[in-house]
């Protein structure tokens, strides 16, 4: 495709002056944006708050980056392709095509290369196997958004992958984000701790667009907010939210694990009798999880013990994955995602492979949500703190602007098979009815003739109720 150029333009200055005024960065953002991407510093942070501008920022600074530098490349990731598409792709294009700088686009890899040689990748990160397709690449400009939903392998894409990959263009990093619910992890520490990142903060009143295009002030915005969640502007989801504060929000977490309360990094009392419920999520783009919980009569607590998460993988590795686990622990029950791809997948397991696996009842997801929620803050169900689960559970969010007071929905900002499985599992443990075993009192001891007397009377009580039900059934009078 060749480049559009003014009429009568012949030489190449005239030819990259017109070029350059196509697409000016400085009147494309406003103040705060610009200022952060005039920093010069090689590493970045921003912390900003919803409807903030982020994304347009991210957007406008690859373009400018790219079509002003010639064969170069810069990367936009966030934690999945999809996500990528969802949040900078749309804009990406649209300053391409308004602003007719006739880049190429490729739809399949999320791609947008320039007449100059340049190319913006946007693509997904969401673990460790994911971020080694970024290994080796000489990279220009790196965006790395949405930190906050970001597991501890940020950290590793980092300084294993990005970092290196910068030193050939003596390129800079840029990370940007919300505040999450808990103020801990990797861009926790950067935005908060760390001295060497070049910190910058812009908020939802900072953005000029959203009171032009709504027609209303950003405090009549939020306090249309405020009203129908019926909280004040003090709560932390809206301290977080709408003025980008690290404020502990745990209110806004799906799964509310406590560290003091649940951690466990122990093993199981081996003078205990043990049961064992493996949870089963499957997927293809997603990955296959498996979560295997113990529990005994004779302890409270039910535990997350061992789990496998496995990228993409067929029947046959997952079949294998089970048997593995099943010859280890001997399972009371197996539970498994049968909706969709899982139900042909679950059928296959039982008739060919002999697998008891049962239907997980994912119609009532919420009230297993409550039912391990309600476990976990009387310290009943522990994990331990390097798990997966664990992990997830300080990323997964209730989204509340689509949240009711009788129906709560799940942001999709990130989403966790490991937690999906360990639902499915838990519904089977006893940990949220758990009643101590009675304790054997000695015969002919004094407690065990009291207990013989309470006995009698309870039976006696019992009797009399059963007979004065039947009379009344005889008598008619019965309801």
């Amino acid at each position: 495709m060749k480049r559009i150029v003014k009429p009568g333009s012949t030489t190449k200055e005239e030819v990259d002056k017109f070029w350059d005024r196509r697409f000016n960065i400085t009147s494309f953002l406003f103040d705060k944006q610009l200022a952060f991407v005039e920093d010069s510093s090689p590493f970045k942070i921003a912390v900003c708050s919803r409807r903030a501008g982020k994304t347009i920022a991210c957007a406008a600074h690859l373009t400018d980056t790219a079509i002003k530098n010639k064969d170069i490349i810069c990367i936009y990731i966030t934690l999945s392709a999809a996500n990528a598409k969802k949040l900078v792709w749309k804009e990406l294009k649209n300053i391409n095509t308004n602003y007719k700088l006739a880049g190429i686009v490729n739809e399949s890899e999320l791609s947008i290369t320039y007449p100059n040689g340049s190319v913006i990748y946007a693509s997904g990160a969401k673990d460790k196997t994911e971020i080694e397709k970024f290994r080796g690449l000489p990279i220009k400009l790196c965006y790395i958004d949405e930190c906050q939903s970001f597991r501890d392998h940020i950290e590793d894409l980092i300084n294993d992958i990005i970092e290196p990959a910068l030193l050939d263009y003596d390129g800079s990093l840029c990370l940007i984000g919300t505040p999450g619910s808990i103020p801990t992890g990797y861009f926790y520490e950067c935005a908060e701790i760390s001295d060497v990142w070049s910190k910058h903060k812009w908020t939802f009143f900072d953005n000029p667009h959203i009171a032009l295009k709504s027609k209303k002030t950003h405090q009549e915005l939020l306090a249309r907010v405020l009203k129908r969640r019926a909280i004040t502007v003090d709560h932390p989801s809206i301290q977080r939210e709408y003025f980008g504060k690290w404020e502990f929000d745990s209110e806004s977490l799906l799964i509310q694990y406590d560290k003091e309360k649940n951690e466990w990094n122990t093993q199981l009392n081996k003078s205990y009798e043990w049961n064992y419920i493996l949870g089963i999520d499957v997927g293809f783009k997603d990955a296959d999880a498996l979560a295997v919980l113990a529990y005994s009569e004779s302890d409270p607590t039910t535990y997350l013990i061992e789990e496998l998460i496995t990228e993409k993988q067929g029947l046959t590795p997952l079949v294998n994955q089970i048997k593995e686990l099943q010859t280890k622990y001997q399972f009371t029950k197996m539970t498994m995602d049968m909706g969709g791809l899982g139900l042909k997948m679950g059928e296959e397991m039982i008739r060919q492979y002999q697998l008891p696996v049962e239907a997980a009842d994912k119609k009532r997801k919420m009230e297993n949500v409550e039912l391990l929620n309600d476990a976990l803050r009387r310290g009943h169900f522990k994990a331990k703190s390097n798990s997966r689960f664990v992990q997830d559970s300080y990323l997964v969010e209730i989204d509340r602007d689509k949240s009711k007071p009788d129906r709560i929905v799940v942001s999709d900002r990130f989403h966790s098979d490991i937690i999906d499985s360990v639902l499915y599992a838990f519904k089977f443990s006893p940990a949220f009815a758990y009643e101590p075993p009675k304790r054997q009192l000695k015969r002919g001891t004094r407690e065990w003739a009291q207990a013989q007397q309470t006995k009698m009377f309870e039976d006696a009580l019992e009797h009399f109720q059963q007979e004065a039900d039947l009379n009344k059934r005889l008598s008619g009078d019965f309801d």
